[in-house]
């Protein structure tokens, strides 16, 4: 039994010597289809005559998001690239194909990648490095560790295995983006290069939050890259604006869209491959998730549906670990509880941990001490989402309110708030107690609130 081929080959004579081999020699394989553009490869691919595909590096329009159609379609997809052109197999293998070979390959051999590739089960997610929560990342006190300098501007030393953290919430405002920031901000002040990356397709306002006011690509560009197959770890560095935090760190910061009606730009598969290079450029990862974890996009279309949550939902899934932020009133822990059920359907077990937001005696009534509401905390948690919360960060609205005024880090201008220092202890939590010696050793005891964070290219 012959196995089904199409073909998307711009080189006419490259395409007609291997559809001829293929039709006079006994390869097992069989062209059923010559397409003239990357249109009539994914109609055609969509009807379901055929089982693999070989495509030109060329291919007009051919990214990410085609090959994950076709691969979406169930076909095997093979590249051809121009002989000893090392940037078209490159580009190739970073749009998603999985085999690429030369043009001039026989047609014998490229029969026998086609099967090979088309027999091949689908290639499972790498599993994310080991560690979270309570253990540091690579290095021995939680270091980067330098592989080599690819060049390019701010690219600095690759780390051999980054770890990821994002940041979710349920519906309702319960401090995901102050979670994160400040939790990205605690990491960098003690040592650890760090990438805060907002992929909120609904609210993204860490830019602002930041001070960083001048319209600046971001996660967009970044996404559109990887798409393209053009985006590499410098290329990812040099998106990313750069924030001095306490103790002449920075912190590496990748903002998210200006607009919500820009959600399309953020593909999951273009998404997916932003975090899998940020692994390389920094120790930490932290991303700032939607609220939203529907799926329903595939009820509504027959056909390969555009998701607006597809960001988050590629976040969690990649993640390391999940800090799911609920605020500590009974509305917001009523929706952190019923949230769990979604969001461990996304993450394996053991990767979500609880922080609680918020935290006051006026929204527990009938108490007054901190101590008490802590423990009244605790044990909803525990009896309604079988987990204890990993930190619970106390309210302070008045020094969050100085630092977004400033468009400052909460460690910037309270350095002795307790919700600074919850974030301390949260970020002691991830990471290990190594960083939170160091930690201890480089952050101010106070600092001065007149001046702006130094932001730079």
């Amino acid at each position: 039994m012959t196995l089904p081929l199409l073909t998307a080959i711009t080189d006419p004579s490259v395409e007609a010597a291997l559809v001829a081999t293929f039709s006079s020699e006994s390869l097992g394989v069989a062209v059923t289809r010559r397409c003239v553009d990357l249109a009539d490869l994914l109609a055609t691919a969509a009807a379901g005559t055929g089982r693999a595909v070989l495509v030109s590096a060329d291919l007009r329009g051919l990214d990410q998001s085609a090959v994950a159609a076709l691969q979406l379609a169930g076909l095997a997809v093979v590249g051809l690239a121009p002989p000893r052109d090392e940037a078209a197999q490159r580009r190739l293998l970073q749009i998603g194909v999985e085999e690429v070979l030369a043009a001039d390959t026989s047609a014998g051999q490229v029969a026998t990648s086609v099967l090979a590739l088309a027999a091949r089960p689908s290639a499972s997610a790498p599993s994310p490095a080991a560690g979270f929560p309570g253990a540091a990342p690579p290095g021995e006190a939680g270091e980067a560790v330098p592989e080599r300098d690819d060049g390019g501007p701010g690219a600095g030393p690759l780390v051999a295995q980054g770890q990821l953290i994002a940041v979710w919430g349920p519906a309702g405002a319960p401090g995901r983006t102050t979670v994160a920031a400040g939790l990205a901000s605690e990491l960098a002040a003690g040592g650890l290069p760090v990438l805060l990356v907002d992929a909120d397709p609904y609210g993204g306002c860490i830019a602002q939050l930041l001070g960083l006011l001048e319209e600046a690509p971001g996660v967009a560009a970044a996404a559109r890259a990887a798409n393209a197959g053009t985006l590499d770890v410098p290329h990812l560095a040099s998106l990313a604006r750069t924030v001095s935090v306490p103790g002449g760190s920075a912190l590496r910061v990748l903002t998210g869209i200006s607009r919500a009606a820009r959600w399309t730009e953020l593909r999951p598969a273009a998404v997916t491959t932003v975090l899998t290079l940020a692994r390389r450029l920094a120790a930490v990862t932290v991303v700032d998730c939607g609220f939203s974890l529907e799926q329903d996009e595939e009820l509504t279309y027959d056909t390969a549906a555009p998701q607006r949550n597809g960001a988050t939902l590629a976040a969690v899934e990649a993640a390391d670990l999940v800090l799911a932020v609920g605020s500590a009133d009974p509305v917001g822990l009523t929706r952190l509880v019923r949230g769990l059920a979604e969001l461990r359907a996304l993450s394996p077990p053991g990767r979500v941990q609880l922080v609680v937001n918020r935290l006051r005696t006026s929204a527990v009534p009938g108490v007054a001490r901190p101590e008490a509401v802590r423990r009244e905390v605790e044990q909803v948690l525990l009896r309604h989402a079988g987990m204890r919360p990993l930190t619970l960060i106390p309210l302070d609205q008045a020094a969050a309110d100085r630092a977004v005024a400033h468009g400052r880090l909460l460690c910037d201008v309270a350095a002795d708030s307790p919700a600074r220092l919850a974030l301390t202890e949260l970020a002691a939590a991830v990471v290990g107690s190594p960083w939170r010696r160091r930690a201890r050793r480089r952050s101010p005891r106070s600092a001065p609130a007149q001046q702006p964070a130094a932001v730079a290219r």
